[in-house]
């Protein structure tokens, strides 16, 4: 009988062991798939780069600085640091992986100057009052329109500059609520987003943002991967 008992406890702490580690390896498997989908690596320090609001220099919106809290979470799920630059950052990422954070008019010029190099494909329209065109995001001559409290998008991209190690992670937002949708969908959802794409080496996604009115930033969908268009 004392051999049966041992045995039992023995099978069960087996049982259990064999469990834990594989949680554990499972468990480190999606750190490195988030890992991989978000460019960054275990013990690196990134570069945040916000923008601030267009018509209040030297200060962002509520949700832009939710959204860094957002990639600060992230990185720091990853074991890496951040540092935090404003929009009119100069210079490249080098070995840091850039997570950048605005529209490309008078939020965040760096934005403007990241779509005007490996992004022709992608255009920006500026705020006009009145405007149907208004902040449209346009992607290879379709335009993505922007309906205030209602529906929007934000483009999101991946590539690596030519003169830098590391890649940039690029959030364009028609408002900071679509900026603030972006980043909390994909920290979220990365998973499936990554399964649709042929990489996650470089690619260029809009997400649509919708019923916001009633749901704020929390409904955002994986509109399409608009990369060959946005790359050229």
């Amino acid at each position: 009988m004392l051999v049966n008992i041992a045995l039992g406890l023995v099978t069960s702490l087996l049982g259990g062991g064999f469990v834990w580690l594989g949680e554990r390896a499972k468990r480190a498997r999606e750190l490195n798939r988030r890992a991989e989908f978000f460019g960054v690596r275990p013990g690196e320090t990134c570069l945040v780069v916000l923008g601030g609001k267009h018509d209040a220099p030297g200060s962002a919106h509520y949700a832009d600085v939710r959204a860094v809290v957002e990639f600060s979470l992230l990185v720091g799920e990853l074991g890496c640091e951040a540092e935090l630059e404003s929009g009119d950052f100069r210079g490249g990422n080098g070995d840091r992986t850039e997570f950048c954070l605005g529209g490309p008019l008078r939020s965040n010029v760096r934005t403007g100057g990241h779509l005007a190099a490996p992004l022709p494909g992608v255009t920006v329209h500026p705020y006009r009052a009145g405007s149907p065109e208004s902040v449209a995001i346009e992607v290879g001559g379709e335009k993505f329109l922007y309906s205030r409290r209602d529906q929007e998008y934000a483009l999101v991209a991946k590539f690596t500059p030519r003169e830098s190690g590391r890649p940039v992670f690029l959030v364009c937002g028609q408002s900071a609520t679509g900026n603030l949708a972006a980043v909390h969908f994909l920290r979220r959802e990365f998973g499936q987003v990554a399964r649709r794409l042929p990489s996650v080496e470089r690619f260029c996604l809009l997400i649509k943002v919708s019923d916001i009115g009633t749901y704020g930033h929390h409904r955002a969908e994986l509109e399409r991967d608009v990369s060959a268009a946005a790359f050229g």
